[in-house]
C-alpha cells in the first residue's frame, strides 16, 4: 500500500531530504489517487484516512469540533456584547448550536471509548473527571442553545449577564476537560498502541553532508558512578 505520508509532506526547503520537492510530491499524490481505483472500499478508506482507520473509537476526532465551535461562540459573543453588534451575536448563536450538536456525538463516543480503552487504576479517576466535565459542557451547551433559540437570539440586561456567566463556565469547564484528555494521552499513553521507548545511554544521530547525505551513527555511552 502506498504510504500517503511520504508524498503529502511538501518539502518547504527545496526537497533536500526527498529529492524532488513539490513536483515529486504532486506526482506521488496523483499516483496515489490513481492506485485507489484498484482497491476495494475498506482499503480505500484505510489509505485515505489511516489515522481514523487505526483508531478503536472516533472520540479523539470528534472532540475537536465542539471545542472549536464553542470556543468561537464564547469569544465572539463576548466581543459582540461589548461592541453591541447583534449581527455578530447571530453568528455566535450558530456556533453555539453547532457546538451543542457536535458535543452530543462527542460525549456518546466518549462513553464508548471509556468502556473500550484499556487503562490503569491511576488513570481511572482522571477519566471519570474528564467524563464529568464533558457531560457538564454538553448540558450547558444544550441549555444555552435552547435559551438562545427561544429568545430569538436577543438577550439583554441582567439576563444577558447571567447568560455570559454560564457561557464562561461552559468554556472553562471545556478547557479543564480538554486538559485532562491531553494528560491521559500524553502522560499515561491511553489509547496509544505503540510507544517509542528511548533506551538510556543509546543515542542515534543523523548527519547529512556532501559525502554521505543520510549517514546514521549509533553511539553507546557508558557511565560509571562511584558511590
Amino acid at each position: 500500500m502506498i504510504d500517503m505520508n511520504n508524498f503529502l509532506s511538501f518539502q518547504v526547503h527545496g526537497g533536500a531530504d526527498h529529492g524532488g520537492g513539490v513536483a515529486d510530491s504532486v506526482a506521488g499524490l496523483l499516483t496515489f489517487f490513481e492506485g485507489l481505483s484498484a482497491q476495494n472500499a475498506p482499503d480505500i478508506f484505510s489509505a485515505l484516512m489511516p489515522g481514523i482507520a487505526a483508531m478503536d473509537n472516533i472520540h479523539p476526532v470528534l472532540v475537536h469540533f465542539p471545542i472549536a465551535f464553542l470556543s468561537v461562540f464564547f469569544v465572539l459573543d463576548m466581543i459582540a456584547t461589548l461592541a453591541k453588534k447583534q449581527q455578530w451575536r447571530d453568528v455566535a448563536s450558530w456556533m453555539l448550536y453547532l457546538g451543542a450538536v457536535t458535543a452530543v456525538f462527542t460525549v456518546i463516543a466518549g462513553f464508548n471509548a471509556a468502556g473500550s480503552v484499556a487503562h490503569g487504576g491511576e488513570v481511572h479517576p482522571i477519566m471519570e473527571r474528564h467524563k464529568d466535565f464533558g457531560i457538564a459542557v454538553l448540558c450547558l451547551a444544550i441549555f444555552l442553545s435552547i435559551w438562545r433559540a427561544i429568545s430569538g437570539g436577543v438577550i439583554q440586561g441582567i439576563a444577558n449577564g447571567f447568560f455570559l456567566v454560564l457561557a464562561a463556565a461552559m468554556f472553562i469547564t471545556m478547557m479543564l476537560g480538554a486538559d485532562l484528555g491531553g494528560l491521559m494521552v500524553y502522560q499515561h499513553g491511553v489509547a496509544v498502541k505503540s510507544l517509542q521507548i528511548e533506551v538510556p545511554g543509546v543515542h542515534q544521530h543523523e548527519h547529512a553532508d556532501g559525502a554521505e547525505p543520510n549517514h546514521e551513527h549509533k553511539h553507546e555511552h557508558g557511565h560509571d558512578h562511584a558511590h
